[in-house]
């Protein structure tokens, strides 16, 4: 297992290397001047000058680069064109309410829809399996915006049951955490919902029709035993790689929720970044995004390994 994660964090540092690279080159080739932005429509061009030679912007393209990766092999992401304040601090400040969305809303959508997976292979053909079928075709078709918009006026405009925005910290209380977060995490969790669903329906029936199941019956286990013990154990490995690359996706997909529900995470980090290009921030988070895609990715092999220890890497 060591060997294992040893391979996987040597072989993710010419990715991340790679990564860099067309990220540094992907925003300097891009249209649009951050020096511009920060002076201001009526600045004039000695002005955007100076303030473009003060951000080092003037120096040739590979320069800048080299000095970029010098920073980074040292741990500092540098500091933002706008608020001068140091990358890593303003992506700190932001993981909480990014994560604390990522995984109450993975949780949720694990406890919903992998129970709704196996009932509906357990009950395959009947009304209760078409529904579940329907309802997941309603989670691909309806986009978040759109939802969060509809759960907003529901919940928030016409029940009063839950605050229409912001974001309260753990720390403030488990009642204030999530009256918060519960519309941001329904809204997001359902298109993950009919994914798990689906890939958990999917999995099953095809365990469900093995020869070891049909023994498992005639030796007269309870049915609950069969289906968790024999048959969902058996069916995991394709549930947890979808549930892994889920999270990943969940992550760098937060940032119409957090637009929607005005929750400060990095999603609207992201945004603002890119609004004012500024180009620190946009490179760090990418950056810091591309590292947790890494042990994601580390986490589902391992995971592999340990639901089924013939697989070998």
């Amino acid at each position: 297992m060591l060997r294992l994660v040893l391979s996987r964090l040597l072989a993710a540092i010419p990715v991340m290397g790679v990564v860099a690279i067309f990220v540094f080159l992907l925003l300097r080739l891009s249209p649009g001047d951050p020096a511009a932005i920060l002076a201001g429509d009526t600045a004039t061009a000695e002005t955007i000058a100076a303030i473009r030679a003060d951000l080092g912007l003037d120096r040739p393209i590979p320069e800048q680069f080299v000095t970029w990766i010098g920073q980074l092999l040292q741990g500092d992401l540098g500091k933002s064109v706008l608020s001068k304040q140091p990358v890593s601090m303003m992506i700190g400040q932001r993981v909480e309410p990014t994560m604390s969305l990522a995984l109450t809303t993975l949780i949720f959508a694990i406890v919903v829809a992998v129970p709704m997976g196996i009932l509906a292979a357990w009950k395959h053909g009947s009304w209760f399996d078409r529904g579940i079928m329907a309802l997941s075709v309603a989670g691909f078709s309806i986009p978040v915006f759109v939802l969060g918009y509809i759960m907003v006026y529901i919940f928030s405009m016409k029940l009063d049951l839950f605050p229409a925005q912001g974001f309260a910290s753990i720390r403030e209380g488990l009642p204030a955490f999530l009256e918060r977060i519960a519309l941001p995490t329904v809204t997001l969790s359902f298109i993950y919902i009919a994914l798990f669903a689906r890939i958990t329906r999917t999995a099953m029936l095809e365990v469900l029709n093995e020869d070891y199941i049909r023994t498992a019956h005639a030796k007269g286990l309870k049915e609950r035993v069969v289906l968790v013990r024999h048959a969902l154990r058996n069916a995991a490995i394709p549930i947890v790689s979808v549930i892994g690359i889920g999270f990943a996706l969940l992550i760098g997909g937060v940032v119409i929720t957090e637009t929607v529900f005005n929750i400060p995470g990095i999603g609207r980090l992201v945004v603002d970044a890119v609004l004012g290009r500024d180009y620190p921030i946009i490179q760090g988070v990418i950056l810091v995004f591309s590292g947790v895609y890494v042990l994601i990715n580390l986490a589902i092999d391992v995971a592999y390994v340990m639901l089924d220890p013939r697989i070998r890497y």
